[in-house]
């Protein structure tokens, strides 16, 4: 049984300003979760928004006080053997929504079963495909020059060779005008996608689209509100170009909902939005039934929940554009004993136990919000 379930609020400063329509980011606050078996058997797990409530309904502080007042007593409270599957439908059947907090404390059970199994979590999830899964980098800084500059040194750097830029917070021809002047500057053999994050009506699709298109850019990631799947629809049956949902996506529900509406070409997989990777691996098989591709995308999570999620990445049949697990790189503070391993455009995914890292508790113990 369960021995004890910690939640810490870690702040750290991110490498350079990162611009969303909704907000610039400047610090990232990792919500980290621990559990502990009445064995001492430690499992890890991540709830990390972005930007607070600007992105999402939950944030850290909610996150952190919905685990310490209901999760936590209900995993404490557990006096019969439950195996996961039975621990976790308990949980669903008490406690409503809150998906990134239910895909933190899923997370540390399925470390800990891993662990108790001597197997990477990738293998209790139906087993990986892959043992490296590519990853792009997001231009955020808002500045065009900076932005190209920025590029190349990651292509130099064999680090990325994929980016996706962050647009929707300018006026539509200025964020148009950035995107392709970037696209012109990296070349055609350099894939080039935008994130509008739900920022345009439906005519300022249209206009902004048709230009990006024809620009040569690859994907159009969820440019209308979430709430407007109609619109998604009109918009991946008008253009050749790939459009994706995102926010659209809050688990295998909404991904049946999207994908009966064909009203999207590519579905952002993401295990907090998905309310665990459970769900995340449920989403990516509704998309495989309905032909859809499948993205890999982050919560701009720190290395806990970076590497949660290529696990489940990893179980993908197929990964058309790549994943989006940058999410440590962009942080100034590593809490990790061995930094993830990003060589050659791609992600490694461990092979050791559980999740297959050693946290610096130390570390964390310093980063820590204290009050």
């Amino acid at each position: 049984m369960y021995k004890s379930v910690e939640t810490i609020l870690v702040d750290i400063p991110t490498i350079r300003p990162h611009k969303l329509s909704v907000t610039t980011m400047q610090t990232q606050t990792l919500v980290l979760v621990k559990v502990t078996t009445g064995n001492g058997v430690v499992g890890w797990g991540e709830a990390t928004t972005i930007g607070g409530l600007n992105y999402g309904e939950e944030s850290p502080e909610s996150v952190k006080a919905n685990i310490e007042t209901y999760f936590a007593p209900l995993l404490l409270s557990i006096k019969q053997p439950l195996n996961f599957a039975q621990t976790f439908k308990l949980i669903r059947k008490s406690i409503n929504g809150n998906r990134f907090a239910k895909c933190a404390i899923q997370t540390a059970l399925l470390d800990i079963q891993a662990k108790l199994l001597n197997l990477p979590l990738s293998e209790v999830l139906g087993g990986r495909l892959r043992d490296r899964l590519p990853v792009l980098w997001t231009l955020a800084s808002g500045d065009t020059d900076k932005d190209i500059a920025e590029a190349k040194k990651m292509i130099e750097l064999k680090r990325h060779n994929i980016f996706k830029l962050k647009i929707g917070s300018n006026p539509l021809q200025h964020d148009v005008d950035h995107v392709i002047a970037i696209k012109k500057a990296l070349g055609a053999d350099i894939s080039i996608r935008v994130d509008v994050n739900r920022a345009w009506s439906e005519l300022e699709c249209i206009s902004g689209i048709q230009q990006l298109q024809d620009g040569g850019i690859d994907l159009i990631e969820q440019p209308c509100a979430i709430e407007q799947t109609e619109v998604l629809t009109r918009l991946t049956q008008r253009f050749d170009v790939a459009i994706m949902a995102d926010e659209a996506l809050t688990g295998p529900d909404s991904a049946y909902r999207l994908a009966h509406q064909h009203a999207a070409d590519v579905f952002a997989v993401k295990v907090e939005q998905s309310g665990g990777l459970i769900e995340a691996c449920e989403v990516a098989k509704i998309a495989k039934l309905a032909g859809i591709d499948l993205y890999g995308g982050t919560m701009l999570e720190g290395p806990i929940g970076t590497i949660a999620s290529a696990h489940a990445f990893s179980t993908f049949e197929s990964l058309a554009f790549g994943t989006e697990l940058f999410g440590p790189l962009l942080l100034t503070e590593e809490i990790l004993k061995t930094p993830l391993q990003y060589e050659n455009f791609e992600l490694v995914v461990p092979q050791a136990a559980g999740l297959g890292i050693e946290i610096d508790e130390d570390k964390i113990e310093q980063l820590r919000r204290k009050a």
